[in-house]
């Protein structure tokens, strides 16, 4: 809903791109494809857009990204992966993909690769995947993870409007652990870290956030951005690199 109505998060995410320099190419991280045992990267010239979701008014559902894909990069991706990756030529899209970019980059002129999360590996897999692509940043290709720091949609529909003790917890903690650079903490959780569970329930939407984090280099600043909660719902967003970029969002 963010994409059709009036609010802050969306603002943020149109100005920051107009501060970004303009990427030759993006790789996309998304929550909303989640494969076992592999990680699959869209390797069409020309994906489409899916619509993966119900219930949402016509305008979602009119919309269409047709940034061109890039073979050439999820080729390169591949590679840098090693042998769990796979080549997608016929996946789309999704709105984990065009929900971010579509702001960021209206012209949709910029090639586009989509990437699934393996839901077998934890946290420090996810991490280390995000480590093996970071030279794609020295070739001006921007790495993207889309999902929710906290993203839990039973609570969230007894929890809107609000701001949970438990959400404001783990917001606090996710935020500090990634402004001090404690990767370990933001990797793993204890069995009994109740404010983890109900934050990242079923882990997909969280574990985009760890392929960036896995580029870190260690001259990068990193700052948080966009840090809005809605019940169990956070639209926080973070950048690593030129946190100047993001002042005032």
């Amino acid at each position: 809903m963010t994409m059709i109505t009036e609010n802050v998060e969306r603002r943020g995410m149109e100005e920051l791109g107009r501060r970004l320099t303009r990427p030759d190419a993006i790789l996309a991280v998304t929550a909303h494809w989640e494969t076992r045992g592999e990680t699959r990267l869209t390797s069409g010239t020309a994906p489409h857009t899916i619509h993966d979701f119900r219930g949402f008014p016509q305008e979602l559902y009119d919309m269409r990204y047709a940034a061109p894909g890039s073979p050439d990069l999820a080729r390169r991706a591949a590679e840098l992966i090693g042998d769990d990756a796979v080549l997608d030529e016929t996946h789309g899209f999704d709105h984990g993909v065009w929900g971010t970019l579509m702001p960021m980059f209206p012209d949709a002129c910029i090639p586009v690769v989509a990437m699934s999360v393996d839901m077998t590996l934890n946290g420090e897999g996810h991490r280390q995947i995000g480590e093996r692509l970071a030279p794609l940043r020295d070739e001006n290709v921007l790495i993207v993870g889309s999902g929710n720091v906290i993203h839990n949609l039973m609570l969230w529909r007894q929890t809107a409007g609000t701001e949970p003790d438990w959400a404001v917890d783990f917001r606090k903690r996710t935020n500090t652990a990634l402004l001090e650079r404690r990767d370990a903490a933001l990797t793993g959780f204890a069995p009994d870290d109740k404010a983890a569970q109900a934050a990242i329930n079923s882990g997909e939407h969280y574990v985009p956030l760890l392929y960036p984090l896995g580029t870190r280099q260690t001259d990068d600043d990193v700052a948080v951005f966009n840090d809005t909660m809605d019940g169990a719902l956070t639209m926080t967003s973070v950048i690593w690199g030129d946190a100047a970029l993001v002042e005032g969002l």
